[in-house]
C-alpha cells in the first residue's frame, strides 16, 4: 500500500478542519472542525500502522483511544455549548469572550469592606455592619 494516498487525504481533512476552526464563529461548528482534525490524525495513525506492519498494532490501539477521548470531548463540549446558549442566547464564539464579570456590581466582600464599622464590638459581622449602615436591624 502506498502511504501517499492516506497521507494526502489526512492532510486535506486536517486543513479543512483547521479552516473550520479559524473561520467559523458557531461553537458547534468549531467542535465539529476539531473532530475533523482528530479524524485526520486517526487516519495517519492507522496508515502508518499498516505501512510499518507493526505486530503490536500500536497505531490502531492509539486510534481507538483517540476515538474514545474524542467522544467524551464532543459530549462535554456540546453540553457546555448548550448551557452557554441557554444562558447567553448565542453560541457565537466572538460574543462569548467576555464571560468574566464586567464589574458593574460589586461583590459582597468589597461592599462589606467599604462599610465603616459602626460599633466597637468585634462580634459584628460584615452582614450586620451592612444592615446597620442601611438603618435596619437583624
Amino acid at each position: 500500500m502506498h502511504l501517499v494516498y492516506p497521507a494526502v487525504l489526512a492532510a486535506l481533512l486536517f486543513c479543512a478542519g483547521l479552516y473550520g476552526v479559524l473561520a467559523r464563529r458557531n461553537a458547534i461548528l468549531v467542535l465539529m472542525s476539531v473532530e475533523l482534525m482528530l479524524n485526520a490524525v486517526n487516519l495517519n495513525l492507522v496508515a502508518f500502522d499498516v505501512w510499518l506492519r507493526d505486530t503490536l498494532h500500536a497505531g490502531q490501539a492509539l486510534t481507538l483511544f483517540t476515538i474514545t477521548i474524542a467522544a467524551a470531548e464532543i459530549g462535554i463540549g456540546l453540553a457546555i455549548v448548550l448551557l452557554v446558549h441557554r444562558n447567553r442566547g448565542t453560541s457565537d464564539v466572538d460574543k462569548l469572550t467576555g464571560l468574566a464579570d464586567t464589574g458593574d456590581e460589586p461583590d459582597a466582600d468589597s461592599a462589606a469592606a467599604s462599610i465603616p464599622a459602626t460599633t466597637d464590638n468585634p462580634a459584628d459581622t460584615a452582614a450586620d455592619q451592612a444592615l446597620h449602615a442601611r438603618g435596619q436591624s437583624a
